[in-house]
């Protein structure tokens, strides 16, 4: 019986992990749909900030209630799970806590779970309790509704279920122990300390060895399975940025937030036109490239990092919040910028798995999820940028779909158009002809 425990313990195991591998390799090869970008430069600086704010969480903690709420819950969540190793080990090999040998501070380590398991408890239940009961403002914006709401929850259900399961587990070994069984003894008394499942062993006492065992056995199995489960769950969830939000920190921007980066397309053309030696009526070139893009108007026209974005969003709403064109009732939401821009990744990619290509689908990145209304109601101010929590950038996303608007499609609010046309013609945004620029100061004389 325990050989066939292992047998279904190591298929278990390679299932899970293959299967996590599978889908991990499916989104670096969506990410890699996106342009190639440089940004290993600066690596000290990249190391720290990574260091400061993906580990540290400096910019979670903004918030005070939610952000040492969530160094909780991740820090109790991730520490936790060390225990899975000595986990791998008893499935593998049929032993029981084979980690036990470090002695006093195998206790301390137990204990030390135990104690930040019911403190990821009391954290997820407020969580929930600020999703679902004070109806906080940046949990009810409509790109919130159906799966994305339902996604934080049932993310928070099983945390919960996962901590009740450990701290059972726990009770039942302990009693087990106690009770002298064979494959749960050791020559010392007691291995490991259980400061906080001690407290449920009134409810084990009377209950024979046997359904001990069962009841060890289903909270052990259920446990891991469980953990193998939200492993590849991570894949279709929010939650993915637990993994990314390192990646997605160190390849953030080092440059200052109010500085955009100039077209290499634009750059080009410019320089031909400032080259004396330039011919502006020569024929291109038979081995010469086409122009590219300017812009983006789809996932393929955005740069990698930027996809990295959209995967790593956590949906908090922090940028929304601080949006200030949302805040005036405009459409612009950057939390849905940069989920829109996962979804359609996840149908690109889609039709690659399925297709072995991408064959045109009829639907663009603009238009079908992102309304040009929303990118214009953006201000550039970076508030978004900098309420990111994790180092997204949706204000990346948004110009570079302007710049398609204007540059490709000369698609633009009326406003717009005629301060555009007054810098073609008038070299300044106002309707003024360079030449009377300074009439104002001679009438004022």
């Amino acid at each position: 019986m325990q050989i066939l425990a292992q047998i279904l313990f190591s298929i278990a195991l390679i299932v899970g992990i293959s299967f996590f591998v599978r889908n991990i390799r499916l989104m670096i090869r969506n990410v890699k749909l996106g342009k190639s970008i440089d940004r290993t430069d600066r690596a000290a600086e990249r190391w720290s900030k990574t260091i400061k704010i993906a580990l540290g969480q400096s910019k979670m903690v903004r918030k005070p209630v939610a952000g040492i709420l969530h160094v909780i819950v991740y820090l109790g969540f991730i520490i936790i799970n060390i225990e899975v190793l000595e986990i791998i080990i008893d499935g593998i090999f049929g032993t029981h806590r084979v980690l036990s040998f470090l002695g006093g501070f195998y206790n301390f380590l137990i204990g030390s779970f135990e104690i930040l398991a019911v403190l990821v408890l009391i954290g997820v239940v407020i969580f929930w309790i600020r999703r679902n009961v004070l109806h906080i403002y940046r949990f009810l914006n409509k790109e919130l509704k159906g799966w994305p709401k339902n996604d934080a929850n049932y993310i928070l259900y099983f945390e919960m279920v996962l901590m009740s399961l450990f701290l059972i587990m726990n009770a039942a070994d302990l009693q087990l122990q106690l009770n002298g069984h064979t494959h749960y003894a050791h020559s010392s008394a007691i291995v490991g300390a259980f400061p906080v499942s001690q407290f449920l062993l009134p409810i084990f006492e009377s209950i024979s060895d046997a359904t001990l065992v069962i009841i060890e056995r289903a909270a052990w199995w259920l446990h891991i399975l469980g953990i193998l489960f939200f492993l590849n769950y991570l894949y279709y969830s929010k939650h993915l940025h637990i993994l990314l939000a390192f990646p997605n920190v160190y390849f953030s921007k080092l440059k200052p937030k109010g500085e955009l980066d100039n077209l290499e397309a634009v750059k080009k053309e410019v320089a031909l036109m400032m080259d004396p030696n330039a011919d502006p009526f020569a024929a291109p070139a038979e081995n010469e490239e086409e122009p590219e893009k300017f812009g983006a108007s789809d996932v393929f026209d955005l740069n990698q990092v930027q996809l990295l974005n959209a995967y790593t969003c956590t949906e908090c709403g922090r940028c929304t919040a601080e949006c200030p064109a949302n805040q005036t009732g405009k459409k612009l939401s950057p939390r849905k910028i940069m989920m829109d821009t996962r979804d359609r990744l996840e149908e690109v990619g889609g039709i690659i798995t399925k297709k072995g290509k991408f064959e045109d689908d009829g639907k663009q990145l603009l238009d079908n999820y992102i309304q040009q209304e929303e990118l214009w109601a953006c201000t550039s101010c970076n508030a978004c940028v900098e309420a990111c929590p994790i180092g997204i950038d949706p204000l990346s996303i948004i110009i570079d779909m302007r710049r398609y608007l204007v540059m490709e499609q000369s698609a633009v609010p009326n406003e717009l158009a005629v301060s555009l046309g007054n810098i073609e013609n008038n070299g300044a945004p106002w309707p003024y002809n360079q030449m009377d620029r300074l009439n104002w100061a001679e009438e004022n004389k």
